[in-house]
């Protein structure tokens, strides 16, 4: 079998995949501006949701599809170059700046959702006379999505407060009956509406092609779907996320990007394998312990350079630097390890 129909496949499947979610962000934005949603709340939920959609459709398909190395290893391999990639090469472009609610609440969130990961996994650690502990259950998955809301019910709370202090224009819109036919970005109800399914549909496909091509390229290299999740598969679904916080960076906001990457982990962990786990169960296949102590270490090492760091509350260039390079070299283990 040539490796070349899997490859064609696989990067159709990530365009497709990229393209679906920035279409389904673009129209539920849209809707929202339309019924007065205050951007703050389109801005934590809607947006962050959307440049995880990859992970999640993937995921979830691989779930389904019986593909426990691939929902596993894209859920951790993203996270991992969500942190120490992204954060790093968006440190590159602008040292970041975080707020101390990031360094006492939103980081440390992270490394508990990245704890939850390690525990649900490696069962056997607490139970060493249960051999057969070493999976992620449906009980596990319905924990964790029980975690996700806990997560957005506190993300709300402080949107919510956000927008009443800024008095969002369009809250006084919406209280004096004022209906907005059209958005800024000129789409109305029916284009909007229609982004919002067409990018669902292009999101689901696309998610069937990168799967099954990502397997095919397993399957003909030699190498096991684990190895293809936690690198190409992961850093291709994590591409919204690593524009959206390059951009931001480059506006001089890097608390947004920090924000980002934190809600992207949160939500990989907790709703999108939450949500795979509990379609069905998920053995830990080919993922192994150095995997998740790299995840476990990224997060600490991201929580202790912006806490304890050269500039306190900063990110440096070269703090983000060895951030990159740590992530190269856990790249490079992996394909040793192939």
């Amino acid at each position: 079998m040539s490796v070349i129909i899997p490859t064609i496949l696989f990067f159709v499947g990530l365009v497709c995949v990229i393209k679906g979610a920035d279409w389904l962000t673009d129209g539920a934005a849209n809707i929202a501006e339309m019924y007065g949603i205050p951007t703050i709340v389109v801005g934590l939920t809607i947006v962050a949701v959307g440049s995880s959609a990859p992970e999640f459709v993937v995921s979830v398909v691989s779930a389904i599809n019986g593909n426990n190395d691939m929902a596993i290893g894209n859920v951790v391999g993203s996270n991992i170059f969500n942190i120490l990639g992204i954060i790093g090469l968006t440190a590159l472009v602008r040292p970041i700046q975080a707020e101390r609610a990031n360094i006492r609440y939103d980081i440390p969130f992270m490394v508990l959702a990245n704890v939850v990961v390690a525990i649900t996994m490696y069962d056997t650690l607490l139970d060493p006379d249960n051999a057969t502990a070493d999976n992620i259950s449906r009980t596990d998955g319905l924990l964790m999505l029980c975690m996700f809301a806990i997560f957005m019910s506190y993300t709300m709370s402080i949107a919510n407060n956000a927008s009443k202090q800024q008095g969002v224009a369009q809250q006084t819109a919406t209280s004096e009956g004022t209906e907005i036919s059209q958005t800024k970005s000129g789409k109305g109800l029916w284009k909007s509406t229609a982004l919002v399914v067409v990018g669902l549909a292009v999101l689901v496909f696309g998610g069937d092609w990168l799967v099954d091509g990502a397997s095919g390229i397993a399957s003909v290299i030699g190498i096991s779907d684990s190895i293809i999740a936690l690198t190409i598969v992961s850093a291709g679904t994590s591409a919204p996320e690593l524009a959206a916080s390059v951009i931001a960076a480059k506006k001089g906001d890097t608390a947004m990007a920090v924000g980002n990457i934190v809600g992207s982990v949160v939500f990989n962990v907790f709703f999108v394998l939450g949500t795979s786990a509990t379609i069905t169960p998920l053995g830990v296949g080919n993922i192994t312990p150095f995997d998740i102590y790299t995840l476990l270490g990224s997060s600490v090492l991201m929580w202790v350079l912006c806490r304890f760091g050269k500039t306190r509350f900063t990110l440096t260039r070269f703090e983000g630097l060895i951030m990159v390079l740590l992530v190269i070299a856990y790249y490079a283990v992996l394909v040793f390890r192939a």
